[in-house]
């Protein structure tokens, strides 16, 4: 089942996602230096970090009559404007169509979202393969017509495991990767690899109800918000910047089941928004923080 690509008009756009200490002026110099090469601005927003004294920014503006070629815009962009203001900075092309692999485990909520959505046409991405360390969801690769990768894991051959992963991961250009309720713990190795471009999703009761039956837990202790959280990985563990968060609210009347149902809606649409946020390049990581723009 491929990806719809729905009839619309696509701009060939650039990308520039910014921080650096804040100062006077650096709003004009950054507009000036695209105006001056005769780019057409059509998203800006910024925000100033008073405490840290940190100025963020998100630039897009497009390509087509724009006077520095796009293999040049780095290069620019780097001499005249990043190294005398202090930013760190990268730049996107709208053209560049990211390529992202799915790991699952058994819970196929997350992956059926995903992929309804990436067959309805929803996102500009590519997945050329799905993971699991279990084979129950291969069904699901297959009705969708996706490559499916088995790889179990266990202690004695994780190192193996992950190592031939990253090289399939490599072969296949992957530019990051989602953790559709992937119940395996990565290596500090392997989010080397990929750092802030592996998404995870769980529910937001941590630390609070950690281990295998957290809904029960919580329903014994009779909470009223449950939640889901979606954050890049780091080497510590589900401590990652933080991408996407919502809740909902239950009650007395709500069950195990009806707990875990909401939750497992939440994780769906949390995850969702988050993967979307990163196709859209609209996600800077500072720190262990993210600034999410509008």
């Amino acid at each position: 089942m491929k990806s719809i690509q729905p009839f619309k008009e696509k701009k060939d756009t650039a990308i520039l996602l910014i921080h650096c200490p804040d100062r006077q002026g650096i709003l004009a110099t950054v507009t000036e230096f695209l105006n001056r090469n005769h780019g057409n601005i059509i998203y800006l927003d910024q925000h100033v970090d008073h405490q840290e004294t940190v100025f963020y920014m998100r630039v897009e503006w497009e390509l087509d009559g724009f006077l520095i070629p796009r293999e040049k815009i780095g290069e620019y962009f780097d001499t005249l404007i990043a190294l005398p203001m202090q930013m760190t900075w990268k730049l996107y092309f709208s053209e560049e169509i990211p390529r992202m692999a799915l790991f699952v485990s058994q819970m196929p909520h997350c992956l059926f979202d995903i992929l309804s959505r990436y067959t309805a046409g929803e996102w500009d991405v590519e997945i050329p393969l799905i993971i699991s360390n279990h084979k129950l969801l291969e069904p699901v690769a297959k009705r969708f017509e996706i490559p499916f990768h088995y790889f179990p894991v266990n202690r004695e051959n994780k190192a193996e495991q992950e190592a031939r992963e990253l090289e399939l991961l490599k072969e296949h250009r992957i530019n990051f990767i989602v953790l559709a309720r992937y119940m395996q713990i990565l290596s500090q190795d392997f989010v080397a690899h990929y750092p802030n471009r592996i998404i995870n999703i769980h529910h937001s009761f941590l630390p609070a109800f950690a281990g295998a039956k957290p809904y029960h837990a919580a329903h014994e202790r009779g909470v009223k918000i449950i939640g889901a959280t979606s954050h890049y990985v780091t080497s510590d563990l589900d401590a990652g910047p933080i991408i996407e968060q919502d809740v909902t609210r239950c009650s007395h009347v709500d069950t195990v089941e009806n707990l875990i149902r909401k939750g497992r809606d939440l994780e769906k649409i949390v995850l969702s928004q988050a993967v979307y946020k990163h196709l859209q390049r609209k996600i800077l990581v500072f720190r262990n923080r993210t600034v999410v723009f509008n």
